[in-house]
């Protein structure tokens, strides 16, 4: 039987007061009692009409749905108002009303400059709605003693990890895991409260790169046991400013481990300098891993056959695996050996581990699509940053080639690089003329690549700077031919999976 989040425990959890209106009543109930309580000191409350979800009592009134997106709310949902950068929730609550919230999370401040509030719903009223909706959802993990939380954080490829992860540890657990790209400090809080007592492992993908403090609050409420800790490197270096800061961001996951007399294990990429160093920082067992035999998991003899996947040798405790797996490009060693050392260190055998890191519904970022006359899309439009897109690049090299077969790629704007902008660019330029028989560069940044990869010896004749996406999908529409490889990659504001749509097959 699922747990059920019901009006009474969001009162008490959030420290709240339940605004109960009515016909004769317009004033606040304040409950204390604890959020397990099945009763309540109800003065008055709303009622709902005819065919709404709306329960008499608080104690047994349940909500199936939280959010805090207005246009996310259905009938019965909870809607909690949070300030953002740039709107107030509290500005959108009528139109979540309107949609059918029973619940509405709101800022006591707000509440008692309203003139009346909608008889049918329930509202709560705090001092501060983001701090409400945390102490909220760390009651509600915290119900479930057993459960083992693993936080994942890096500056790239936290998605890919997490799915790897999950899958090696679907193996042997139920697990539950963070949708999507959802990894903030807010959008994470609805997504904890739908853990259930059967979850035995959570897998959380850990975002981090906008203010400090930001991952230590989540941990304070998802409570990791295990923290892995993938790479720093320049993305969101516009808001950050330096490599240190972004460093000192990401720790902040080791530094909220439990000791390792309790259990906690931060989990470091070797190779990474400044990742390697966060095991000064936290109480937890450092359990580092990456390409050498100095650290607790290493992979060597690597070898990589394009789109067939790699092969490398696994070695830990004296022991040695060697692996062939669906993965793409030399770069998801790291990412395999990351869901292995997460594997081992939850006590699976290595059967488990392997049968886990071949499940090739595990690749999520990167994938490989028929295109145009023959061609074949490596559709790599997520996102984008210097390490990614070199990544991406070295993947295409790796592609062995038909006859009369080309590798061209459409490269796009990488975002929020602050003063490291120009140089990642240049970086990417200069691997593209290494690798690519055509090169298509769409957007002002990425000016800089086609400018760079022509100074490193790419001909003019075949570079093309785009004006716009409508531009590159007519050149590639007339250009693309039976054998040849076509990589698109740009951060996610570039918007180029619109350009993918355009030239797969069938379209």
């Amino acid at each position: 039987m699922n747990n059920k989040l019901t009006l009474s425990a969001i009162v008490a959890a959030t420290e709240g007061v339940l605004w109960a209106s009515g016909p004769h009543t317009n004033s606040p109930a304040n409950f204390n009692a604890s959020p397990g309580s099945q009763t309540l000191p109800v003065k008055s409350h709303p009622t709902r009409s005819a065919g709404a979800t709306l329960a008499l009592e608080p104690s047994t009134l349940t909500i199936e749905k939280v959010v805090y997106d207005s246009r996310e709310v259905s009938p019965g949902t909870m809607f909690v108002a949070l300030p953002g950068e740039t709107s107030d929730g509290h500005n959108f609550i009528s139109e979540a009303v309107a949609k059918g919230a029973s619940v509405c999370l709101v800022r006591r401040e707000w509440a008692i400059q309203q003139p009346d509030l909608n008889s049918q719903v329930a509202w709560v009223l705090v001092d501060e709605t983001l701090t409400a909706f945390q102490k909220l959802a760390g009651w509600w993990r915290n119900q479930f003693t057993d459960l083992t939380v693993v936080g994942i954080t890096g500056s790239v490829g936290k998605t890919s990890t997490k799915e790897l992860v999950t899958a090696v540890l679907a193996q042997r657990f139920q697990v539950f895991k963070s949708p999507k790209s959802v990894n903030t400090e807010q959008s994470l809080l609805p997504v904890l409260l739908k853990l259930q007592a059967k979850d035995e492992v959570a897998i959380l993908e850990m975002g981090a790169g906008y203010v400090f403090g930001e991952l230590e609050r989540l941990c304070q409420v998802a409570r990791p046991r295990l923290g892995l800790v993938l790479n720093v490197s320049q993305s969101h270096l516009g808001r950050m400013k330096t490599l240190e800061n972004i460093a000192r961001n990401k720790s902040e996951l080791v530094r909220s481990l439990p000791s390792a007399t309790e259990g906690g294990v931060a989990i470091l990429n070797g190779d990474d300098v400044r990742v390697k160093a966060m095991y000064t920082l936290t109480t937890a067992r450092p359990f580092f891993y990456g390409l050498r035999k100095t650290f607790d998991l290493w992979a060597s003899d690597i070898e990589s056959f394009g789109l067939d996947g790699i092969v490398f040798t696994a070695h830990y405790q004296g022991q040695s695996h060697r692996l062939r797996l669906p993965l793409l490009g030399r770069h998801s060693v790291h990412t395999a050996l990351a869901a292995i050392a997460v594997g081992l260190l939850c006590g699976l055998n290595w059967d488990q581990i392997e049968a886990g890191l071949t499940d090739r519904g595990a690749q999520v970022r990167l994938v490989v699509l028929p295109g145009l006359n023959g061609s074949t899309i490596i559709d790599d439009s997520y996102n984008a940053s210097a390490v990614s897109s070199v990544a991406a690049l070295d993947l295409l090299a790796d592609v062995t080639l038909p006859e009369k077969g080309r590798r061209l790629a459409v490269l796009g704007d990488m975002l929020e690089l602050g003063s490291f902008e120009q140089e990642a660019h240049r970086i990417v330029g200069r691997r593209a003329a290494q690798v690519v028989d055509w090169l298509v560069v769409v957007g002002s940044r990425a000016q800089i690549i086609g400018q760079e990869a022509l100074l490193h010896g790419l001909p003019a004749e075949r570079t093309v700077f785009a004006a716009s996406k409508a531009e590159v999908v007519d050149w590639l529409q007339g250009e693309l031919k039976s054998g040849d490889y076509l990589l698109v990659k740009a951060s996610r504001g570039a918007q180029l999976e619109e350009i993918v749509e355009k030239v797969r097959a069938g379209q």
